[in-house]
């Protein structure tokens, strides 16, 4: 599969990462979003973005703990670093953004759909897009809990379908998990193992569907755990993550991480699961608490707070 013209379906926290990251590596990158308001809610994200492969590449010259495998060489030299920080901006200048089920899929070699964790969504995304896009084009979902085979019919082209998902801080944490759902062709299965080692990932080959797949199996029910505890008032959101990390040497404790995910993603993922639409249940009161941050604007990192506050 010869990959030019990637596009990405989703300006959220992935979707501005993933695709931010293939224009780096070089490919001709689209973003395809359903309004303009959308586009105008994305592109700080890419801003962003900019200042932190910039950041990071500079940081690489006299500080091996700034090493981010996604970036560059281990090796790399000082004016190696300074040719990919002309790289990071030429990747920001050259994303394209639409609204345009058209434009985005004209010559598409590969679609990357990150879009909410809303079946329905997805569903109509998958429907329309399949109206415009040439027979070459491979589909793939960036979906965090949701298995392929599930949408496979409604992309019109179910063997060239397939899951490509990445984890958050897509530069330093650079995993792409590549799940075929029972209908994929193992050549096009093939072919994304290829794409994700040409964007910079370390490919991670799972036989079969999975829920989850190996990273979010694991992740989702720490987090769901620790929104548990604030949720029925066992202890704050400062003393869990405390916790969690002078217990286990962990950099990080689960609320940072969810301010990274992204409380939306986390409110979506939370609702799949039909206890969350009773109030008097953990999941119910933990579903409440996401929504009364995610309607103050608290919706994480990206929007400078979340559980907790980030400068801008």
């Amino acid at each position: 599969m010869d990959v030019r013209k990637v596009v990405v379906a989703g300006g959220g926290v992935l979707g501005s990462q993933i695709a931010y990251q293939c224009a780096y590596k070089g490919f001709d990158v689209t973003v395809w979003l359903r309004s303009e308001a959308s586009i105008g809610r994305a592109k700080p994200k890419f801003d962003r973005l900019l200042g932190i492969y910039q950041g990071t590449l500079e940081a690489m010259k006299t500080n091996p703990a700034a090493y981010c495998r996604g970036l560059a060489p281990k090796d790399a030299t000082p004016e190696q670093l300074d040719g990919l920080k002309a790289r990071a901006q030429q990747a920001h200048d050259g994303i394209v953004y639409t609204t345009s089920y058209e434009e985005a899929a004209a010559d598409a070699d590969l679609v990357i759909e990150s879009i909410s964790e809303n079946p329905q969504d997805k569903i109509a995304f998958y429907t329309e897009m399949a109206k415009h896009l040439p027979e070459k084009t491979v589909i793939v979902t960036n979906s965090s809990t949701m298995l392929p085979s599930a949408f496979a019919e409604y992309t019109g082209r179910p063997e060239r379908y397939l899951a490509l998902h990445f984890a958050n801080e897509i530069w330093r944490n650079n995993t792409a998990e590549i799940m075929g759902h029972p209908g994929t062709d193992p050549v096009v299965y093939d072919a994304v193992v290829e794409f994700a080692e040409r964007i910079g990932m370390i490919p991670l080959k799972l036989h079969k569907e999975q829920p989850g797949y190996i990273l979010n199996s694991l992740l989702v029910p720490f987090l769901s755990a620790a929104e548990a505890l604030l949720a029925t008032d066992v202890a704050d959101v400062e003393t869990i993550d405390k916790t969690w990390m002078l217990a286990t040497g962990a950099p990080l404790g689960p609320f940072r991480i969810l301010d990274v995910v992204g409380l939306t993603t986390a409110y979506n993922i939370g609702m799949l699961d039909p206890r969350a639409k009773d109030p008097d249940s953990v999941q119910g009161k933990v579903a409440a608490l996401l929504k009364r941050y995610i309607d103050e604007g608290k919706t994480g990192i990206n929007a400078g707070e979340g559980f907790y506050k980030y400068g801008k």
